[in-house]
C-alpha cells in the first residue's frame, strides 16, 4: 500500500510546544504537509507564556526537512484564533487541516473549585476549539476540503475525580465535534476526536511510571495523522487511542419501556426495563435518536 502523504496540505496544530500536540505536528510534517506550531508557551495552568516551545518545535521539523511556522496566539480569543489561521494563510495560502490540542489543567475536587478555575479550563479547551474551527471554517468551506481533529479525553466520556471542569470541557469537545461532522459534510470538511491516553507533561504526575514507554504521544499521533487524511471518509466519530489500541466511543441508547401516561410508580416498577442496555441503538444524528423514539409510539 502506498504511504500517506500531506504534501501540498497545510496544517494548524495548537498546543504543539508539548507533548501530543508536538507529536502531531512531528507527524505530519515528516509526511509532507506544511504545519503551524502554535502554543502560548505557559505552564500546565495556563499561566505565563513563552515563545520558545513553538520555536523549538518549528527549529526541529525544518531540522529535518519540512516546513513550519510558529504562532504564540490565544486560542481562547477570537483575535488570537483568527490569527492562528491567518498565519497560515499568509505563510502557505491555504489550510487544510485543524487540529485541536491546546488545553490547560486547573484539577480540584468539585467542593473546591471555583467559578473562575471552571471558566478557564473551558475557555481554552471548548472555546478555543470552537474558535479556531470558526476562523478556519470559511477557508475549508471555500475550497470543499478540510480535516478537523478535535481532543477529548476519557476523563470527558466516563467522568473522573477533581476534573468536574476539563470533563465537562471534553465532553463539550464531543458535541461540537459531531455538529461539525454534520455541518461540514456539504463542504468536504470531515471532522472527528480523539479520546487519548498518553504520558505527557498533563498526565505524569498521574498515570504509572510504567506508562511512559508503552503510552507515548507517537502512538496517538498515529491516528490523528490518518483523520487528517484525505483517505480518512469517516466523520462526526470519537476514538479512543493509546499504548497501541484504538477504538470507536459511540453514545448507545437502551431498547427502554413506553407506557401513555405512565406515573412516577410506574416509572419506578420498570425501572430495570428502563436500564436495559440490550438490544441497544446507536444513533449518528438527533433525527435518527428521534426517529427511534416516534417508532416506539406505533
Amino acid at each position: 500500500m502506498s504511504e500517506l502523504r500531506f504534501d501540498g496540505r497545510v496544517a494548524v496544530i495548537t498546543g504543539a510546544g508539548h507533548g501530543l500536540g508536538r507529536s502531531h505536528a512531528l507527524s505530519l510534517a515528516e509526511r509532507g504537509a506544511k504545519v503551524v506550531v502554535n502554543d502560548l508557551g505557559g505552564a500546565l495552568d495556563g499561566t505565563g507564556a513563552s515563545a520558545g516551545p513553538a520555536a523549538e518545535v518549528v527549529e526541529l521539523i525544518r531540522k529535518n526537512g519540512g516546513e513550519a511556522t510558529a504562532s504564540t496566539d490565544n486560542v481562547a480569543t477570537p483575535e488570537g484564533a483568527q490569527a492562528i489561521v491567518r498565519t497560515a494563510i499568509d505563510a502557505y495560502g491555504r489550510l487544510d487541516i485543524v487540529v485541536n490540542n491546546a488545553g490547560i489543567l486547573r484539577d480540584k475536587s468539585f467542593g473546591k473549585i471555583s467559578v473562575e478555575e471552571f471558566d478557564q479550563v473551558l475557555a481554552v479547551h471548548v472555546r478555543g476549539s470552537f474558535l479556531v474551527s470558526r476562523a478556519a471554517f470559511p477557508y475549508l468551506k471555500e475550497q470543499g476540503y478540510g480535516r478537523i481533529v478535535n481532543t477529548s479525553s476519557p476523563a470527558g466520556l466516563f467522568g473522573n475525580f477533581g476534573q468536574a471542569n476539563y470533563s465537562t470541557a471534553k465532553m463539550g469537545l464531543v458535541g461540537l465535534t459531531k455538529t461539525l461532522g454534520i455541518e461540514g459534510a456539504r463542504a468536504g470538511i470531515k471532522a472527528n476526536a480523539i479520546a487519548p491516553i498518553a504520558w505527557t507533561r498533563m498526565t505524569e504526575e498521574i498515570l504509572p511510571a510504567e506508562f511512559e514507554a508503552r503510552f507515548t504521544p507517537e502512538r496517538v499521533s498515529a491516528l490523528v495523522t490518518f483523520l487528517a487524511h484525505e483517505a480518512c471518509e469517516t466523520s462526526g466519530e470519537v476514538f479512543s487511542v493509546g499504548g497501541g489500541r484504538i477504538a470507536r466511543v459511540f453514545v448507545a441508547e437502551g431498547p427502554g419501556w413506553r407506557q401513555d401516561d405512565h406515573t412516577v410508580e410506574d416509572i419506578r416498577d420498570n425501572w430495570e426495563a428502563i436500564l436495559a442496555e440490550q438490544p441497544y441503538l446507536t444513533p449518528t444524528t438527533l433525527g435518527q435518536q428521534a426517529t427511534a423514539s416516534m417508532k416506539a409510539m406505533l
